[in-house]
């Protein structure tokens, strides 16, 4: 196993190395012509997610010109998006990265923009919009916690506020974590418990508990909505 490893491990030093080259005598060429940084950005993506790692570090080592970080057939949404993730956030971790691409097989190429931010939300690199936290389900869990959130990533998602938001499902861990949020709740024993930027907001009764949640979550989102640009004068 360690053989293979190493064997797999000198494989990618060597595609990346060669990938490198490629990348430098293209921009040698764009050079001799006057086009250097200032007019050029380099992407240089392999499927193999610790290759694609390896070539932009080295790229990013050896030349000054913006990257544009992606990784190449990365696969279906639940798989690419991880490869994807993996990928480009340990590069991006580093300070290597100027703009990114998620390539997904998907029949809706609006996902590969949502795991896109979602990147860079989770890296604190750009966040424009709301961040959902959920408790795992566990023999805790009082109350059918899964469609409440279910509910409330749909609701959230056309949303361009940068507010947390958490859903949470026993009285144990779940007010310590709801008061982190800027709206959040925890659920048991036929009712829930609201918290709003930290402190207990209200009680409801379990069966209204979802209503109640996202006009709360709209009404934050409001507070943080930017203020209108003023007319011309």
């Amino acid at each position: 196993m360690r053989e293979q490893h190493q064997v797999n491990r000198d494989d990618r030093e060597r595609t990346a190395e060669r990938m490198v080259e490629v990348a430098l005598g293209h921009c040698k060429i764009l050079e001799d012509l006057d086009y250097g940084p200032g007019f050029v950005k380099v992407s240089l993506k392999a499927t193999d997610v610790w290759t694609n790692v390896l070539a932009n570090r080295k790229f990013a080592a050896a030349r000054p010109y913006p990257i544009h970080l992606g990784v190449t057939e990365s696969g279906p949404v639940q798989a690419g998006s991880i490869r994807s993730a993996v990928g480009m956030g340990i590069l991006l971790s580093e300070g290597i990265g100027d703009t990114i691409r998620v390539s997904l097989a998907t029949s809706d190429p609006r996902e590969e923009v949502r795991v896109a931010h979602e990147i860079l939300k989770t890296l604190a690199i750009r966040n424009e919009s709301p961040t959902l936290v959920a408790c795992p389900t566990c023999g805790r869990l009082e109350y059918d916690m899964v469609p409440t959130v279910e509910a409330v990533e749909a609701h959230i998602a056309a949303l361009k506020v940068p507010i947390t938001v958490a859903v949470m499902g026993c009285v144990v861990n779940g007010p310590a974590e709801a008061r982190h949020a800027d709206i959040g709740v925890t659920g048991g024993r036929g009712k829930g418990v609201i918290f709003r930027k930290g402190k207990l907001y209200r009680t409801v009764p379990q069966e209204e508990l979802l209503q109640v949640l996202l006009a709360e979550i709209d009404a934050i989102a409001a507070e943080h909505a930017p203020a209108p640009a003023p007319l011309p004068s």
